[in-house]
């Protein structure tokens, strides 16, 4: 069967700070979010455009509809085209902002569809279709933080996504997951996917993790992150110095007294 999308080939390099080769014939076009490409071959030429160039015919207003839709949900209003405009085969390359893991995912043998965290995804063939989707109860999907907002990618392509930290892959046949909401990456069709309260008001306040879960259950394929960027960007604000030029150490005793000793 013929593809609709883009075959492009790709070699995955390095292990916790990787990138992702593409190689594309003449002609083939690979797209991305902004700024994700770390470096390209001669011959190969990119533009930045709205929308994802998978339905060309619906025109500008269409590709400004689903561009307004990215903006709101704080995605960039653009997206990168990178095509290869030479006469053999060229390389473009694509590094997520954060340590990390990348998983290629041939969309064909996902039955065409795939429902990713908003920041997860970072390129994907020509022809591929990224939209946004909500969680179907606003009221607890508010206030769900990373949960609220999902990308939906359709077509039959090579799409590339990144996991913070450690990637996990759980295989579900009508169990029940519980997932801090950061800590999703995505999930395949046939995969319920709801925000639940994190247990009693107690757990919710003094137990640090979080007010909302995301509860996956049903039949398919999720895949997990170990350090989401928010945990992460928590962490270093946490410990970041204040503005008065403080800071408080890798140890508070001895680090506050560190900084006595010398006359801070």
């Amino acid at each position: 069967m013929m593809r609709r999308c883009h075959e492009v080939d790709y070699e995955i390099r390095g292990e916790s700070m990787q990138l992702v080769e593409v190689e594309l014939d003449p002609g083939e076009t690979v797209i991305a979010e902004a700024g994700a490409m770390t470096y390209m071959e001669e011959g190969i030429q990119f533009e930045a455009r709205m929308g994802d160039g998978s339905q060309p015919e619906s025109g500008f207003f269409g590709a400004l509809m689903g561009a307004g839709k990215r903006m709101l949900t704080g995605e960039s209003l653009f997206m990168t085209h990178f095509t290869n405009q030479g006469h053999g085969k060229r390389r473009v390359a694509f590094s997520a902002p954060y340590p990390g893991t990348l998983l290629a995912l041939d969309m064909a043998e996902l039955g065409g569809e795939l429902i990713l965290q908003k920041d997860s995804f970072l390129a994907a063939a020509l022809g591929t279709q990224i939209t946004m989707t909500f969680n179907k109860r606003l009221g607890t999907g508010f206030f769900g933080g990373e949960g609220f907002i999902m990308q939906k990618l359709k077509g039959d392509g090579m799409a590339f996504v990144h996991a913070g930290g450690t990637l996990i892959k759980k295989e579900l046949k009508g169990e029940t997951l519980r997932v801090d909401t950061g800590c999703l990456v995505g999930f395949t069709p046939g995969i319920d996917y709801d925000i639940q309260r994190a247990g009693s008001l107690k757990s919710m306040v003094f137990g640090g993790e979080g007010l909302f879960l995301a509860t996956l259950s049903g039949h398919g394929t999720v895949w997990l992150q170990s350090l989401p960027f928010s945990r992460m960007a928590d962490r270093i604000i946490a410990h970041a110095p204040s503005a008065g030029g403080s800071s408080r150490g890798e140890g508070s005793v001895l680090g506050g007294l560190g900084r006595m000793l010398d006359g801070d």
